[in-house]
């Protein structure tokens, strides 16, 4: 612990482990796309694996939160990571407009995690048991309500559509938003701030672990960084190799 948040290595490792899972996923992506592989990365299996890892970045949302202000609101640092990841959103939404103007990112993974962020903190003082109804409560809204009307790129972030139209990273308000309610509803069910890590000290200190770990603390940039680099990578490869 320190004077600013719980810091479980735990939740570092699992977010690490997802954030390496972004970057396989997208060295899929980019292969498909320059033309090495064909028909892998649209695979239901792929984007299956996909959604886990949004699934498992929107879930760590409410994790964190609880952990991050466990004693108490930390209005600065919470403004602070919120625009820090909102202005990272709007980044990948202008250049993916560039890049890909017939599917480019208007509401994907850090516009998720933005919004979650605030719709989350709602929840932080409740009891379990509101958090867990109104978790799945977002969760199922989508198969309740669905309207044409929302079948739009400005309405179509909400979750409540019929078709949403085309984008190469899509995450909805709902239900994704009810992930992370239920990670601020099992991060104090088990009372998370109070634990401490369950692995040894040996463990935590191998190499492996260390690396996975650092890049949970790290995700944001690596989020932002690995797909630039991938592509720079390979698509000159696919020049030389793809006839």
């Amino acid at each position: 612990m320190t004077n600013k948040f719980v810091r479980i290595i735990e939740v570092d490792i699992i977010r690490g482990m997802a954030i390496l899972g972004v970057v396989i996923f997208h060295v899929v992506w980019d292969l498909e796309f320059t033309g090495f592989i064909s028909g892998f990365a649209f695979h239901p299996i792929w984007l299956g694996f996909g959604k886990s890892l949004a699934g498992t970045f929107m879930f760590l949302v409410g994790v964190s939160l609880v952990l991050a202000h466990a004693q108490s609101f930390k209005k600065n640092a919470f403004l602070q990571r919120l625009l820090l990841v909102a202005l990272a959103a709007f980044l990948i939404s202008a250049v993916t407009w560039f890049a890909f103007p017939n599917s480019f990112i208007y509401y994907g993974i850090l516009h998720a995690i933005a919004v979650a962020s605030l719709i989350s903190l709602l929840f932080l003082r409740l009891p379990v048991y509101l958090i867990i109804l109104a978790g799945v409560i977002s969760l199922l809204l989508p198969q309740w309500f669905s309207f044409e009307t929302f079948d739009t790129r400005w309405l179509a972030w909400t979750g409540l559509y019929n078709v949403a139209p085309s984008s190469n990273d899509f995450v909805p308000l709902f239900p994704w938003v009810g992930l992370s309610i239920l990670g601020v509803a099992f991060a104090k069910f088990v009372n998370l701030p109070k634990r401490s890590s369950a692995l040894s000290s040996k463990t935590r200190n191998r190499p492996i672990v260390k690396f996975i770990a650092w890049a949970g603390q790290k995700s944001l940039p690596i989020y932002l960084l690995h797909q630039p680099i991938l592509l720079a990578l390979i698509i000159p490869l696919s020049w030389l190799f793809v006839a």
